[in-house]
């Protein structure tokens, strides 16, 4: 099934009708409310409780980072606006190959050219020329000449439209036609028979509009001249000796200007059998008469079947209901997709994010029906995405999949709602009994509410998310549970669970899920660290940016006394780095070998495992994912190996430097850019120049706990204590290990990955932002033994903070990383952490390290 997603999520769309987008002088004039209605005018007010423009606000704010209402996210759509570049227009049609723009949609010079989207997509634009545009500019034209007679209107028209229309087919850069005769006299097209009548009834129009003085030419309506029109442009095209390029109708909804009844496409079928040889599109699905589109491109070889438009003008279900009907009779080589987007960048970005979701949820359940077979659904996504519409507009395009994700919400519940989601899990994971609620608060305290199933499905029987109350102090407390000055337990969260990350374990009959704060009234804390982190990677994929996060789990095993307290690990003589001797004994071995096997079930699978330095120490390599997976994955590992571990009378502990005189246990983050281009200079390079700006700062989240500095030192391989970076070199903050894929050390496991992570993008982001050079120089030594000359030399003059107040300050005083992370979570997280160290320094130094290892 993860190839059929990574299909659907990774095939390159042809959007084979597309509107151009409005100038930045225009966007004003047009009401935003649009992009999911074709409502206008009055009728447009009601549109904000329709169930696409509320799933539209919901999955815009997520795209977003903002509270989900349509207020926040058109001031969050200003601010993306005023980036440069374009960088928010490329951003809402990623993923899109190539658009045909049908350019004859009322604009004018508020739109762009067809040519200038180029910027936006893979391939170079073409165009769609709407036939009745073209008559109309040719009538307009010659009304504007002196005394011309309205019988010569009419021949210079014909004869115009003829050259118009046969130019048309023989320029490379138009790849078909379209007609929107639906909205004139409906699809009943009569046939060409004679041009008398339709002289007559023109050369009367004409003269009737020359007598009232009017000069300026609208619309070719509910005349025989649009049956004219459309007849020529197929009868010419079926003439044509070369690739006949196919002929567009508008068909189904559209707004009030509209009659309904004559929009079924069944309307064409006499036209259908009039000119077999023509390629014939019906257009946006047809909706509501898809059943009817479905048919005729079954049975008739020149008709093919659009289902755009509906996505996101239909609600969720309905969206679902249309690629059911057309799959109905339809082969799938007959479909193929358009988003219709016109005006707004952000009709593309829904209509191509619904579209997705909606394939992964019909193609899915047919798979599981055995309706289909994974390659017969894989294929039936690349038909409607490109390899439909590349034959059918001869566009020769090499198919290329997508590179790196463009899934802006989770699989899971973008796809379908949570409680599809949760049921599936419980077929498949039946012993499962209870469901932990999980998040990680200021202190990397791991912390979890607990389910009963039968609730958990109770509350979602109730409500399209899972969420409970948890009060405001759950952001505030200390280990021990103490509220922090300035924090009450007043007020309540909503603790709301991301069923993307749902995994079985760490026991037999759990599962467990990773949740976010949310207000009373649905919108994101803006102290929730998880949201923190995908608040972040969205805003460093405005500029194309996207990563792979892979952690190192180092952990210590150590045995306890009788009297239960730690000690080093028993029967553990001999242990050293990647030593076998540390895999002596079956004890050890199966206790390693159950750590594997309860990951895998987990589905976390490893990359390697091996013994480190320190004695009871080793470390596990988790597979590269995105970022926010990436961690998730990290914590539910870390809680699956300290579950086994315990079942072995044992302790696993992340504390940072367990033993004085042996190795330090950290969290190393492999990070690498997946995104197009990512491993270009120009990219890389100014991104880690900006985390290598903001390192000190950064430290304070690497770094968040006292004990996390007797660790740092010089020629350990841990990292050691200056801002540095090198190739292949472990002594420095920074280690380059390929192309863009770079080592980060200042990092252990008493630290909360989410803002950490959170920290290094926002700060690698904006160093892109500000085309920042990789001043500091490649250190190929230990930065400890380079003479102040070669320091002077590769720029090496700042040292990490020294201790947890120090890297605090430097936190405090990075006023740009405070803007980046956000002013209220640095100020939250300084006041938990000087909160942290005065509970610490009240512990005697004897009992503090036991204190903590038993914690973490």
């Amino acid at each position: 099934m993860e190839d059929l997603i990574k299909a659907i999520h990774t095939t390159p769309i042809i959007d084979n009708h597309a509107h151009p987008l409005l100038t930045s002088a225009a966007q004003s004039k047009y009401p935003l409310l649009s992009i999911t209605t074709e409502a206008h005018g009055d009728a447009m007010r009601a549109t904000t409780s329709s169930l696409s423009h509320i799933r539209a606000v919901n999955q815009l704010s997520y795209v977003l980072g903002c509270p989900p209402t349509w207020e926040d996210v058109v001031k969050a759509i200003d601010i993306e606006k005023a980036k440069p570049h374009h960088v928010w227009q490329r951003r809402c049609l990623e993923g899109l190959e190539i658009l045909l723009v049908d350019d004859g949609l009322d604009g004018g010079d508020e739109v762009h050219d067809y040519s200038w989207h180029d910027k936006l997509v893979r391939s170079e634009c073409k165009r769609i020329v709407r036939i009745e545009k073209m008559a109309e500019e040719i009538i307009d034209a010659l009304l504007k000449q002196d005394d011309i007679e309205p019988e010569d209107v009419f021949g210079a028209l014909r004869d115009a439209f003829e050259i118009a229309i046969q130019t048309a087919i023989d320029d490379p850069e138009v790849v078909g036609f379209k007609s929107v005769i639906c909205y004139r006299t409906g699809l009943a097209i009569l046939p060409l028979v004679s041009s008398s009548d339709v002289r007559d009834s023109f050369v009367d129009y004409i003269a009737r509009l020359q007598e009232a003085g009017i000069t300026e030419f609208k619309r070719v309506d509910g005349m025989p001249l649009n049956h004219y029109l459309v007849n020529k442009t197929a009868q010419l095209i079926s003439l044509s000796s070369k690739h006949k390029k196919p002929l567009q109708f508008h068909t189904g909804l559209g707004d009030n200007d509209i009659t309904l009844t004559k929009s079924s496409p069944s309307h064409l079928q006499d036209f259908i059998r009039r000119y077999p040889t023509v390629p014939i599109v019906l257009l946006h699905a047809s909706y509501p008469w898809t059943k009817e589109a479905g048919y005729l491109a079954s049975v008739y070889e020149n008709v093919y079947a659009d289902i755009g438009e509906v996505f996101p003008f239909v609600s969720r279900e309905g969206q679902e209901k249309v690629v059911r009907e057309i799959l109905e009779l339809c082969p799938t080589e007959k479909i193929l997709w358009s988003t219709d987007g016109h005006w707004f960048p952000e009709t593309y970005l829904l209509a191509v994010l619904q579209v997705r979701e909606a394939l992964e949820v019909v193609l899915t359940d047919y798979v599981q029906s055995e309706t289909l077979t994974i390659p017969q659904a894989v294929r039936a996504v690349e038909d409607i995405f490109f390899k439909t519409s590349n034959d059918l507009y001869d566009l020769h395009i090499p198919f290329k999949p997508l590179v790196g994700s463009t899934i802006p919400l989770p699989i899971r519940s973008a796809t379908r709602s949570d409680q599809d989601t949760f049921i599936t899990f419980l077929d498949e994971y039946t012993s499962v009994k209870f469901l932990r609620l999980q998040w990680l608060d200021y202190t990397s305290t791991p912390r979890l509410r607990i389910l009963p199933i039968k609730k958990a499905l109770n509350l979602l029987e109730n409500s399209p998310k899972l969420s409970i109350g948890i009060t405001n102090a759950s952001l505030g407390l200390l280990q021990n549970d103490t509220i922090i000055p300035g924090v009450a337990a007043t007020g309540e969260y909503r603790l709301q669970a991301d069923f993307s990350s749902l995994r079985p374990g760490p026991y037999e009959g759990y599962a467990f899920v990773q949740c976010e704060f949310h207000e009373s009234d649905g919108s994101i804390s803006a102290l929730c660290p998880r949201s923190l982190l995908r608040k972040t990677i969205v805003e460093a994929k405005s500029l194309n940016l996207e990563f792979l996060v892979g952690f190192e789990i180092e952990i210590v095993f150590m045995s306890r006394s009788e009297d239960g307290a730690l000690q080093t690990l028993s029967n553990s003589g001999g242990h050293a780095w990647s030593s076998n001797r540390a895999l002596h004994g079956n004890k050890i071995l199966d206790m390693l070998h159950q750590i594997y096997d309860s990951l895998a079930v987990s589905g976390i699978y490893l990359e390697q495992w091996h013994p480190e330095s320190a004695t009871g120490q080793y470390e596990f390599v988790l597979p590269p994912l995105p970022p926010l997976q990436a961690v998730d994955a990290l914590l539910h590992a870390r809680e699956i190996i300290s579950t086994v571990v315990a079942g072995y009378s044992l302790r696993a502990t992340l504390y940072p430097k367990p033993f004085a005189d042996m190795a330090g246990t950290a969290s190393h983050i492999h990070l690498s850019f997946s995104s197009p281009d990512g491993d270009k200079k120009e990219v890389y390079e100014p991104f880690y120049a900006g985390v290598l700006k903001h390192l000190q700062a950064i430290t304070a989240f690497g770094y968040s706990n006292p004990s996390s500095y007797d660790r740092m030192a010089d020629s350990c391989w841990a990292g050691g204590r200056w801002v540095a970076w090198g190739t292949q070199n472990r002594e420095t903050a920074l280690r380059k290990i390929d192309g863009s894929h770079f080592e980060i050390k200042i990092i252990d496991g008493l630290s909360n990955p989410y803002f950490a992570l959170a920290a290094i993008v926002a700060a690698g982001t904006q160093g892109l932002k500000d085309k920042l050079d990789l001043t500091l120089g490649d250190c190929l030594k230990d930065p400890a033994l380079l003479s102040e000359e070669e320091k002077k030399t590769l720029g090496i003059r700042d040292m990490l903070p020294k201790d947890l107040e120090a890297a605090l300050q430097a936190l405090e005083n990075d006023q740009e990383l405070t803007e980046l992370v956000g002013k209220d979570v640095v100020g939250r997280y300084i006041r938990v952490k000087k909160a942290e160290i005065d509970l610490l320094n009240g512990i005697p130094a004897s009992e503090r390290k036991n204190w903590i290892m038993e914690r973490y």
